[in-house]
């Protein structure tokens, strides 16, 4: 079978070896789909040597063929379209004995901490493999990061009626707008790429902020919120500027949610969050509910995800869907590989 290899800092090859015999436990699935995550595109660049090391085949935003089961299929059924849940716990830390699996101390994700989803054929343990409901396989390998955005705004226990600020219109803070909406939230989506902001319009976004400096941002932020500030705010960027916007434009008791990885350290006036009694809290990864959940929202077409999709490339493009996706950040959703 053929594979995708990161093996430097904007290296990247395709290579043949064997394909995996599934063992006990272990479903063979054939990828069908793969999107291209920001964490990919930061490993491509050489930014993940915390989180991963080179060579390393990339990819955990799959939609795959059922080949077969080597043991109890349970519900599955070889030939359906599924997805898998990347996030490898260990089940013996603190965490995991609490039942907080998707913060596991020892987290291992498919495509960073070890190899990923971007080969022609891949074997997972079976509990990992969720069926698609017969959803389109473009679709399926959407819902993946759409649970990271989903398990946010789950933290933030967003109630029907309130007001969202959405900051940054990548893929994980439309998808956030997507789950705010299908709570029954009114929302506004924040970026500083007019293009992007583009794509929160078509997809819903009740409101837009271009955010062209602190003045204006505030300006925006007072008269899209009426003054009050906002309900709820997920930080989808992580910059240091960002977190403190949200800070900024957010009501007195508001819930803040961190869901954008950064590198940059915050050196700030504390003091904001006792005199706004506000909640910060963090987000990582996603639970089984949640692709759960997902697969059979977008299974009753309560929400469309077709947009997300900017770009598809085939199998033997892998190189230059790396290399253009990684020069386009600003006008690029997201990218699908289709193997």
């Amino acid at each position: 079978m053929r594979y995708i290899q990161i093996t430097g800092p904007e290296q990247l090859l395709t290579g043949e070896k064997e394909k995996p015999r599934p063992a006990p436990g272990q479903a063979l699935l054939k990828v069908l789909y793969g999107g291209i995550c920001g964490s990919d595109i930061s490993l491509y660049r050489g930014h993940m040597s915390a989180y991963a090391s080179f060579p390393r085949i990339p990819g955990h935003e799959l939609a795959a063929e059922l080949v077969l089961v080597n043991g109890d299929a349970g519900d599955l059924k070889p030939g359906e379209t599924v997805t898998v849940n990347p996030y490898f716990n260990c089940g013996r830390c603190y965490s995991c004995r609490r039942g907080y699996v998707n913060c596991c101390v020892n987290n291992q994700t498919m495509g960073l901490q070890r190899e990923g989803g971007f080969a022609e054929y891949i074997a997972v343990p079976v509990e990992r493999v969720y069926s698609g409901q017969g959803l389109d396989p473009q679709d399926l390998a959407l819902v993946e990061p759409f649970c990271i955005s989903h398990h946010a705004l789950s933290r933030a226990a967003l109630k029907t009626g309130e007001r969202v600020l959405v900051m940054g219109a990548g893929a994980i803070g439309i998808f956030a707008m997507l789950s705010a909406k299908l709570r029954g939230a009114e929302v506004y989506v924040c970026d500083v790429a007019a293009p992007k902001l583009d794509f929160a319009a078509a997809l819903g976004a009740d409101g837009l902020i271009l955010n062209s400096g602190p003045e204006d941002f505030l300006r925006q932020t007072e008269e899209a919120s009426r003054g009050d500030g906002f309900d709820v705010l997920i930080e989808a960027v992580g910059l240091p500027q960002t977190l403190l916007d949200c800070l900024a434009a957010g009501a007195h008791m508001s819930r803040i949610v961190e869901v954008g990885i950064g590198s940059r350290n915050l050196d700030f006036a504390f003091n904001i969050i006792q005199k706004k009694e506000l909640n910060i809290m963090g987000s990582r990864n996603a639970l089984r509910r949640d692709f759960l959940e997902l697969i059979s929202v977008l299974k009753s077409k309560t929400v469309s995800v077709a947009g997300m999709v900017t770009n598809v490339y085939g199998f033997d493009e892998a190189a230059r869907a790396f290399a253009e996706t990684a020069a386009n950040t600003g006008t690029n959703l997201k990218s699908l590989i289709r193997f």
